[in-house]
């Protein structure tokens, strides 16, 4: 073979080997970063309340995961390795922030340098945001009891899901627009029913400090065994103290959590006992978790409402 000829057959080869990188690198490059355009929208969520607004808001646009289910208490949760590789996985992010996932902190901050990973408080004013005396974190995180807080959180998702999917924004918006609307009804129904319990009455016993946006908005004095986070230990005092604020006070129910051990609060009540006051357990709340999916307790509207009737149908 002549060297012009086998100079002219090395550079088609090349040319070729060239052209096949290429298609395999894009290749690899498009399946290890889908576009929106190819299949809907991966979201990873920490808590249900943050997994069910997802859904509400992104209908079928979007594949949600939850990382946490029924049950499960946040401020005791740690990321599992294949809770890190759904986050991987996910084109976007959205968790509470304010220090609820306080053990996941690390894990957002990397996560935030690939791909959006969005505090759902983040557009709250830190003037509507209550203390946190003696936590790691400055505002208390249960800003879902407060049902116009989860209103903004809300609009957050929505905007967010907007950015990352401009092609299906209209419907994002109008998604939104009806589930706030749920939002507001919801929020007038508890206003209208805690009202009607007698304000002598209006006291709310739990076993962690959870509820405190939930008084201050619906106008019922709370106060919990443990602190706000669950990862604070309770002591004898407490427990004493709490039980003495029962029996002074005459409160006749307090009520267990769904995601908090129920051996705490029965200690308060068998101290009430001995005093010769009886207290009952008024139900089971659900505060840091919802019900198990599928059930209206399952959904962030059902989980409220089911609270609001369990504490007024035990307190008036």
């Amino acid at each position: 073979m002549k060297a012009k000829q086998v100079s002219s057959f090395k550079r088609f080869w090349l040319t070729l080997i060239f052209l096949t990188v290429a298609v395999v690198t894009a290749a690899c490059g498009q399946s290890q970063q889908t576009s929106v355009a190819d299949g809907k929208l991966k979201v990873t969520t920490t808590i249900g309340m943050i997994f069910d607004v997802v859904k509400q808001v992104g209908g079928g646009h979007v594949e949600v995961t939850g990382l946490m289910k029924s049950g499960v208490d946040p401020h005791l949760y740690k990321a599992s390795q294949g809770d890190v590789k759904k986050l991987e996985q996910a084109q976007i992010i959205f968790y509470n922030g304010l220090h609820l996932e306080g053990k996941m902190v690390e894990i957002f901050e990397k996560m935030a340098e690939e791909k959006p990973t969005v505090a759902v408080s983040r557009n709250i004013p830190e003037t509507e945001l209550r203390g946190w005396e003696g936590g790691e974190a400055s505002h208390d995180p249960h800003i879902w009891f407060n049902v116009k807080h989860w209103m903004s959180a809300a609009e957050v998702i929505r905007d967010e899901l907007s950015k990352a999917d401009p092609a299906h924004a209209a419907d994002y918006r109008k998604n939104a627009d009806a589930y706030l609307k749920q939002l507001q009804e919801l929020d007038a129904y508890a206003v209208q029913q805690i009202a009607s319990i007698p304000e002598a009455q209006r006291v709310l016993v739990t076993a962690h400090d959870a509820f405190g946006y939930f008084g201050d908005r619906y106008h019922i004095k709370v106060t919990g065994l443990q602190g706000i986070s669950t990862a604070s230990e309770y002591g004898s005092k407490d427990v004493t103290d709490l039980r003495e604020f029962l029996v002074n006070q005459k409160i006749k129910a307090v009520f267990v959590e769904s995601s908090v051990p129920k051996k705490s609060i029965e200690a308060v009540i068998q101290g009430a006992k001995k005093q010769g006051h009886e207290v009952t357990i008024g139900g089971e709340l659900f505060s840091d978790a919802m019900g198990k999916e599928g059930t209206p307790e399952g959904t962030y509207i059902g989980m409220v409402r089911h609270n609001v009737d369990t504490i007024v149908n035990a307190l008036k």
